[in-house]
C-alpha cells in the first residue's frame, strides 16, 4: 500500500526496517488484526538481501532446502500484503518519544508516525562496507562491494578479495560463469563456514592466495588486473572484475539515542522481546539477549513473539497467544 499524502500516520505498529524479520512480523501483525506500517532507510523491501544477496541461496529457512534470497523476500512481500501495511520507504527513524499512549516517532522527510506499539527489526542499523585500500576511485569500473546479478561477471577473471562466508559464498556461486576466480586473502585461516570454504577448496577454476593483499589495481577506464603483495613478493593476476568482500561497518544511527538500552551495537530485549521501553520491541539481528543466535529463522521466530506479546499491550484485553493460523484460514 502506497503512504498516504498527509504527514502524519497513525497506526497500532510501526515497524522499523523492511529485511526480511520486519517483513514477516508485518503479516503476522496482520493476522493479529493490527494496523501496521513499515519504514525503511531503502527504498525497496527486502533489507540487506535486497541491497547485497539477491541471487544467493539461502539455506536456514524452514521448509525450503534452499532459496535464492530475490525469491525468499518476493514470497514475503506477498505474505505481508495481506495485511495491507503502509509502507514508507527511503526514509530514516530519525526521533522516537514514548508516553503513557503511545510513541511517536519522526521521520527525516519530516513525516511523523504515531503508533501504539514500535517493533525495531533493523538488522545491523544502517551499513557500509569496508574498503578496500588499493580501490580508490576503481568502484563502478569493474571494484563492487556487492554481486547483485551474476550477469556482469560471465567469462571475466574475478579476484574475490576476502576471508569470511560473503567472499567464499561469492566465490562458489560466480565459479560456474566466470572464466576464473582468484580468492585472495591476508592470512591463512579463514572466518567462513567451514562447508563452504572445502567446496571452493575442491573447485579446479578457484585459486585461493593467503598471505597476500591488493597492492594496485590496473586498467585503462576499467579494470583489467590485479597486483597482489605475497610474503613480499608482486605477483599479478588477470582481472576484469573485482569483489571487495571485506565486511561492512554497522551504525545503529539515531537508536541510540532514544534512550534504548544498547549492547555493542545490539538492542538488548526479554524473553517476550521487550526492551526496557515499555512500548518498544525488537527482533532480529539488532536484539541482544543470552544464547541469542543471528539467523534468518531465528529472526521469524522473534516477529511472532514480539507481535503476540506487543498485542496485548496495543489491546489488553488481547491474549498473547491467539491460537493457530490454521484456525483462521
Amino acid at each position: 500500500m502506497p503512504p498516504p499524502s498527509a504527514r502524519t500516520v497513525d497506526t497500532d505498529l510501526l515497524i522499523i526496517g523492511a529485511g526480511p524479520t520486519g517483513l514477516y512480523a508485518a503479516y503476522y501483525a496482520g493476522f493479529r488484526g493490527l494496523r501496521i506500517a513499515v519504514v525503511d532507510s531503502l527504498p525497496e523491501l527486502g533489507g540487506q538481501i535486497t541491497a547485497m544477496y539477491p541471487e544467493k541461496q539461502i539455506l536456514d529457512v524452514a521448509g525450503f532446502p534452499s532459496v535464492r534470497g530475490r525469491e525468499l523476500v518476493e514470497g514475503l512481500v506477498e505474505q505481508a500484503a495481506k495485511a495491507e501495511p503502509v509502507y514508507l520507504l527511503d526514509r530514516t527513524a530519525a526521533s522516537l518519544t514514548e508516553d503513557e499512549d503511545g510513541v511517536t516517532v519522526g521521520l527525516d522527510d519530516g513525516t511523523t508516525v504515531r503508533a501504539k506499539v514500535v517493533l525495531i527489526t533493523a538488522g545491523i542499523g544502517k551499513f557500509s562496507p569496508r574498503a578496500l585500500p588499493a580501490g580508490d576511485g576503481w568502484l563502478g569500473r569493474g571494484l563492487e562491494f556487492f554481486v547483485p546479478s551474476f550477469q556482469p561477471y560471465v567469462g571475466k577473471d574475478v579476484v574475490i578479495v576476502g576471508g569470511g562466508d560473503s567472499a567464499f559464498d561469492w566465490a562458489l556461486h560466480l565459479e560456474p560463469v566466470a572464466a576464473s576466480i582468484t580468492l585472495v586473502h591476508r592470512r591463512d585461516a579463514f572466518r567462513a563456514h567451514a562447508g563452504t570454504v572445502d567446496a571452493v577448496k575442491a573447485s579446479p577454476k578457484v585459486e585461493i592466495v593467503t598471505r597476500a593483499e591488493v597492492a594496485a589495481i590496473r586498467g585503462n577506464g576499467t579494470v583489467e588486473s590485479v597486483e597482489l603483495t605475497v610474503d613480499g613478493e608482486t605477483v599479478t593476476r588477470p582481472a576484469q572484475a573485482i569483489v571487495a568482500a571485506l565486511g561492512f561497518i554497522a551504525d545503529l544511527g539515531p537508536i541510540q539515542q532514544w534512550g534504548i538500552e544498547v549492547q555493542k551495537r545490539h538492542v538488548v530485549v526479554d524473553s517476550s522481546m521487550r526492551t526496557n521501553l515499555s512500548r518498544v520491541f525488537a527482533a532480529g539481528d539488532i536484539t541482544e539477549y543470552p544464547g541469542k543466535v543471528r539467523l534468518i529463522a531465528v529472526g521469524f521466530g522473534e516477529a511472532a513473539t514480539a507481535v503476540n506479546n506487543a498485542a496485548v499491550v496495543i489491546d489488553p484485553s488481547a491474549h498473547v497467544f491467539p491460537g493457530h493460523s490454521s484456525e483462521g484460514s
